[in-house]
């Protein structure tokens, strides 16, 4: 529809504007609420009649004498005070929209751009929370590739932080391991590591002279010391793995892993340093709390200031996140070295180093930057884009995007389900925050595998001659698409509390039911085949749209079959609308609501049953072309179609 609307306003402009003054923006065609008025809508005669004090339906009238006789409209009609109804040619407009079925129409816009999601510090299990990142970030890809875009997916790894400190803390001062002990470890050890975070989070506040040994252990890890450095390197990277293989469940992959080590001994933020202290973006602070600390003077807040390195000479966060976000704009002058992580489905994902190495490859350097970031972040997030403003990178700062969203709570329910001791205070919360500190949370496996262990009763009993594995694999499918479309449906404005009852339900508005709408349609396929002994596919590839007679169709029919085309055709503007407001619960939404809109259709009009091939065929090609767009749908959300259900 974007693609018919964008010609038609061009067609609409160049008959208009000899005549009015009309500018393309003015132009705006919208859905008429009935199909009786028509399937499309322009206001234009009413501002018009401002400018040429004049009256909107003489306007109207006019503007549709001049636009009688366009292309791909049947017939223009003037409505109420001044409305312009359009009528699309039906014949035309599926022809060419079945014809053009892998073809979106729609344009990039930037040379390249790159999104950074996911970012799950590794010192332990990712838990439920992180998910709604992950498939935000994943989704927001797949549209903009949808969308033409070239797309470059980082997920930065923090991996000196002061979470993977306190993991070799509790693993050198409270578990007495050494290194060797970590490479023979067998187990979950990301599991491992989320029971000792939580231990060494309650030591380390129980016992406040340990924070000094912390502190020593931070240094000497930012610093590249061993073992301590070797504890942090080994704690990371096996975590890492660990956090790639639950994503890949969900169908979420990467192109590079951006290291925060790395900055470090490539000494992006003393380049970044330099740059802010030549600008005066920043400046030594010399009293009040700030003294001895460089800071930075927040422009919407001129009487406060923000530290960007510590009176101790640390940097802070958000100082490693200007420097992290000037090279992803290519602004620093320098890149990382890389080095191969791992292969996922014949792709390398690359991890930054330190070191050089013979690998001829390079990322960042975007001219559009997403950070998938909660909203707990908003704040550092404008201090980041305040300093490539102070930095003079204007447009770049114009073009960095904090996507934001609200956290992942637990109900009560889902707290009673994982058993967690609660305090007095929250015993009395409708819903509590996940705290990895606290030991509050669902890890995503723990989800994934009971969600995969019912989806397998399900399969087992429906499906009992099926392969093992092949069962085992309609499992896992269905289970990642409950997740996916539990984590996009709600505003990600809206605070989502989890509950297990909600997302293990495979009914209703879920990943499930639009998956069973998909393995539904292919059924008919695979029963035309069985009927009439050819295959479908060669069979639709015969079949002539420009042949096609919609009057073969009753009125009720041709009625039904009009309102599910014309929906099923809104999909590429439901990407551009996800993409400009960072919204993907529309983009769900329209999923669920074409599934239901051809379940409908196919109860009221039965395809193999149908005697009349003018008839039959017809429908042929509506449940194909339903098919391709709902496929479009489900893989923009990163859900896969099972075999069966």
């Amino acid at each position: 529809m974007f693609r018919t609307k964008k010609e038609l306003k061009e067609k609409i402009l160049a008959r208009l504007s000899p005549e009015f003054p009309l500018t393309m923006t003015e132009l705006e065609l919208t859905v008429t609420p009935d199909q009786k008025l028509g399937d499309l809508a322009l206001s234009l005669a009413f501002p018009l009649a401002k400018k040429l004090k004049t009256s909107p339906r003489v306007i109207a009238t006019r503007a549709a004498e001049l636009l009688s006789g366009i292309e791909g409209l049947e017939r223009v009609e003037v409505a109420g005070a001044g409305y312009i109804n359009l009528y699309l040619d039906r014949q035309k407009f599926f022809r060419e929209k079945y014809s053009n079925l892998k073809k979106t129409g729609l344009e990039a816009e930037e040379t390249k751009i790159i999104v950074e999601h996911t970012n799950i510090n590794p010192n332990k299990a990712a838990h439920v929370g992180h998910l709604r990142n992950a498939c935000l970030g994943d989704t927001l890809v797949r549209c903009l590739r949808h969308k033409g875009e070239r797309v470059e997916v980082q997920n930065y790894i923090d991996d000196t932080g002061v979470q993977v400190v306190d993991v070799v803390f509790g693993l050198m001062e409270l578990e007495k391991k050494s290194l060797t002990d970590l490479e023979r470890f067998e187990g979950r050890f990301d599991y491992y590591c989320w029971d000792l975070y939580t231990r060494v989070s309650r030591y380390l506040a129980e016992n406040q002279d340990a924070q000094a040994r912390k502190a020593a252990i931070l240094k000497k890890i930012e610093h590249g010391e061993s073992p301590e450095a070797n504890f942090a390197f080994l704690v990371s990277r096996r975590i890492l793995r660990a956090h790639l293989a639950t994503m890949k469940r969900l169908n979420i992959s990467y192109d590079v892993l951006p290291c925060e080590s790395s900055i470090l001994r490539l000494k992006f933020w003393e380049k970044a340093f330099a740059r802010l202290k030549d600008s005066g973006a920043i400046h030594f602070s010399t009293e009040g709390e700030t003294a001895g600390c460089w800071v930075m003077p927040l422009e919407d807040e001129p009487e406060r200031e923000k530290i960007i390195v510590r009176s101790d000479g640390t940097v802070t966060y958000v100082g490693k996140d200007i420097a992290y976000q000037l090279w992803k704009f290519g602004l620093l002058g320098q890149d990382f070295y890389y080095e191969p992580f791992l292969e996922d489905n014949g792709r390398t994902v690359w991890i930054s180093t330190a070191s050089p190495t013979a690998h001829q490859v390079h990322f960042g350097g975007g001219s559009k930057v997403y950070n998938v970031i909660d909203v707990r972040q908003s704040y550092l997030q404008k201090v980041v884009v305040q300093g490539l403003k102070a930095l003079g990178y204007h447009q770049q700062a114009e073009k960095s995007i904090h996507f934001s969203y609200e956290m992942v709570a637990l109900s009560p329910h889902s707290l009673a389900e994982i058993k967690v001791d609660l305090s007095e205070g929250d015993k009395d919360k409708a819903f509590l925050e996940v705290s990895g500190r606290k030991g509050v949370g669902i890890k995503a496996d723990d989800l994934l595998d009971r969600l995969e262990e019912k989806a397998l009763e399900e399969v087992n009993r429906r499906n009992p001659n099926l392969a093992p594995a092949t069962r085992q694999e309609i499992a896992r499918q269905i289970a990642a698409a409950a997740v996916r479309y539990f984590m996009l449906k709600y505003a990600r404005n809206s605070l989502l509390i989890f509950d297990f009852d909600e997302a293990l339900n495979f009914e209703g508005e879920t990943g499930p039911y639009l998956q069973y709408t998909a393995v539904r349609l292919r059924s008919i396929f695979r029963k035309f085949e069985e009927r009439f002994g050819r295959s479908f596919q060669e069979f639709i590839g015969g079949l002539n749209p420009d042949q096609l007679n919609l009057s073969a169709l009753d009125r009720d029919e041709a009625r039904d079959f009009w309102e599910l085309v014309v929906y099923a055709c809104g999909l590429d503007e439901e990407v551009l609308r996800a993409i400009a407001t960072l919204e993907f619960s529309g983009l769900a939404k329209f999923t669920f609501n074409l599934c239901q809109k051809f379940n409908s259709y196919y109860h009221h009009y039965p395809v193999l049953a149908e005697k009349d091939q003018e008839k039959q065929n017809l429908r042929l090609m509506t449940i194909h072309f339903i098919h391709e767009i709902l496929c479009q749908a489900l893989d923009l959300m990163g859900i896969q179609v099972p075999e069966k259900m």
